[in-house]
């Protein structure tokens, strides 16, 4: 997520199969079910997403091996968990929930729009990172020529799922919704000296970023409404 800031501020950075960072960041890109290389293997993912590996077999082996880089805090999560799903068991059918994408391809890209090569390059998801009002207009603009209400999903993930498999999964579909993210209180803690605290991110899959475009000309995107909140703070 903290590559990914520095994309949304004008950087092009590239993951591949070798340095994607942590092993939720390799997942969320599209390169595979990687929790299952989690230390002590995956039951230990799934206490660190929920109520910890204190206790089980291994567990300080593991956390001794953690102190010696020095990263107090990654030791904490370990041995008690984040907290984030309320139980081992449940953390096990969140995980078995996620679409889980092993793209065929050895790298992942993320840069600025106006950077792609459109002769050479086709962007599988457009990601806006965009403030409560910004939201608000790509949420209308989204439900805008479909004449349904359910256009746009938020759904609970790693930010770099939201951005990515989440996204990526919408892709495949003939009528893809956008996916809102950001809603990972550790990517926002990740991101926030970059991008600041009053964002979220907006995924549009490409086909449907280019419907949105095409859609702007004579939507509310050109009333007295939306112009009033333009630069508002």
């Amino acid at each position: 997520m903290a590559m990914f800031a520095q994309a949304a501020m004008g950087k092009t950075v590239v993951f591949d199969r070798d340095s994607y960072g942590c092993l939720g960041g390799g997942v969320g890109v599209g390169f595979g079910n990687l929790y299952l290389n989690w230390r002590g293997g995956i039951d230990c993912f799934y206490g660190f997403l929920s109520t910890g590996n204190e206790g089980k077999e291994h567990a300080e082996e593991i956390a001794d091996e953690i102190r010696k880089t020095g990263r107090k805090l990654a030791v904490e999560r370990f041995l008690h968990g984040e907290g984030y799903v309320k139980s081992p068991d449940l953390a096990k059918r969140f995980v078995d929930s996620l679409p889980m994408i092993d793209i065929p391809k050895q790298y992942v890209v993320f840069k600025p729009l106006d950077e792609v090569d459109a002769e050479r390059e086709t962007p599988v998801v457009v990601i806006f990172v965009a403030n409560a009002d910004q939201v608000s207009a790509l949420v209308s603009l989204s439900n805008y020529g479909r004449g349904t209400l359910d256009n746009v999903v938020v759904r609970s993930g790693a930010g770099c799922q939201s951005i990515g498999i989440l996204a990526y999964k919408e892709a495949e579909l003939e009528q893809p919704h956008a996916v809102i993210g950001l809603t990972d209180t550790a990517a926002r803690a990740y991101t926030a000296a970059t991008l600041g605290h009053g964002v979220l991110t907006f995924a549009v899959p490409f086909k449907m970023y280019l419907e949105l475009e095409q859609n702007v000309p004579g939507s509310f995107l050109e009333r007295e409404t939306w112009h009033s909140l333009i630069g508002r703070e």
